[in-house]
């Protein structure tokens, strides 16, 4: 439940004991109400430091006087020790609101018998005070950082069954998305093959079927591509990229494209700029961006690719003037098989992007607009900044 290592927890509860001892209530000179059965309890039951406690406790008593009070803390501290040793097990197996009665009642125990010791060698003064101090405080203080523990444990545990939940609904979707991009191209393929078996086919219908299959399997290859890509990207850091030239060289292939839906692709580079990585995997994660950029203005815009440079980051912009994307789309942009295209997508485009500058060290960025476009700027390390860190 707790993530802090029990060094840390027993440092904290030391602490904790000290300040309650420490800025005790003392109405008479031999008398010092103190609150140290909270943090004895608590940590004793809900943290299983509860040996350690007691010592450190009467360590610090200690160096307040040895005295029939310091060793009546030793017996009553030390028996506390070994019940609450014995019982931390068994008090984890009970219900929440069992596990809080207990603890209130194993610190009324502990006030009862302080305030009785107490009256071995204390006048009968002042006792409404010890009884206060000692029993109903404490009881009152255990009760609710009990409960407060309590609901933080559930909340924990509720939480964790949601992340479970969701991560099992997205292997669910990433199955079915992966099921259904494969099985499409492979059903159209096993029916052309099936087409090839007839003895008397001619030869260019032949030759057309066997185009058909290899442009089929192509396709499920490229699925099973994009999504190994997401799950693990291969990057090697080895290689350096001009980011100009890469670019210029990602707009020559997409250029048909662009003029098919009559969009004006516009640029504006700086002079120099340098990363390091995979060429390849930097081609296909500008690509896909770029492409999705184009799709959005089917009835034609303006693409406008621009980067900035300085010591640390060069930093990509691509902007388009397309259809833009809803608050709801965006939020949801990059996450397994969501594609704003609807039918015609699947999803797995932009979970590469997002994969890929994740490997490259690289920050994405993503503002949108319905009707105004999508901006998205990319920024990488430059090879300068790269020297530097090592």
């Amino acid at each position: 439940m707790f993530t802090l290592p029990k060094t840390s927890i027993v440092i904290i509860f030391f602490v904790i004991i000290w300040i309650c001892i420490q800025f005790s209530y003392n109405p008479i000179s031999y008398a010092r109400y103190d609150l140290q059965i909270i943090p004895l309890v608590i940590g004793g039951f809900y943290f299983g430091v509860g040996p350690m406690l007691v010592l450190a406790t009467i360590i610090i008593r200690f160096f307040y006087g040895v005295n029939l009070g310091f060793y009546q803390t030793v017996i009553l501290y030390g028996s506390f020790a070994l019940v609450v040793w014995r019982l931390y097990p068994w008090f984890w197996q009970q219900a929440p609101i069992r596990r809080i009665l207990v603890s209130v009642c194993n610190g009324m125990a502990l006030g009862i018998l302080t305030v009785l010791g107490m009256r071995l060698y204390n006048t009968p003064t002042y006792w409404l005070d010890a009884w206060l101090a000692y029993l109903v405080i404490p009881a009152l203080g255990i009760g609710i950082i009990s409960y407060l523990i309590e609901i933080y444990k559930r909340n924990n545990k509720m939480r964790q069954q949601l992340i479970k939940s969701e991560k099992l609904k997205a292997v669910e979707q990433m199955g079915a998305a992966i099921s259904h991009e494969i099985r499409n191209p492979l059903t159209a393929a096993i029916g052309f093959v099936q087409l090839l078996e007839d003895d008397y086919l001619s030869r260019q219908k032949r030759k057309e079927y066997l185009s058909i299959v290899k442009e089929e399997l192509h396709s499920a290859e490229k699925v099973i591509q994009d999504y190994l890509t997401f799950v693990k990207p291969s990057i090697s850091l080895s290689e350096e990229i001009n980011v100009k030239s890469e670019l210029r060289q990602i707009i020559k292939l997409l250029q048909p494209l662009a003029n098919q839906n009559s969009v004006e692709i516009l640029t504006d580079f700086s002079i120099i700029g340098f990363i390091k990585g995979d060429p390849q995997n930097f081609h296909q994660c500008l690509i896909n961006v770029m492409k999705n950029a184009i799709e959005a203005m089917p009835r034609g815009g303006y693409l406008t690719i621009s980067t900035e440079y300085n010591q640390n980051y060069i930093t990509i912009t691509v902007k388009d003037s397309g259809i833009g994307m809803t608050r709801e789309q965006l939020e949801r942009l990059g996450e397994p098989f969501y594609s704003t295209k609807g039918k015609n997508g699947t999803g797995l485009g932009m979970m590469v992007v997002y994969s890929i500058v994740r490997a490259m060290d690289g920050m994405i960025d993503v503002e949108s607009e319905v009707g105004y476009g999508t901006i998205i700027q990319f920024e990488f390390p430059t090879i300068t900044s790269i020297l530097k860190v090592r």
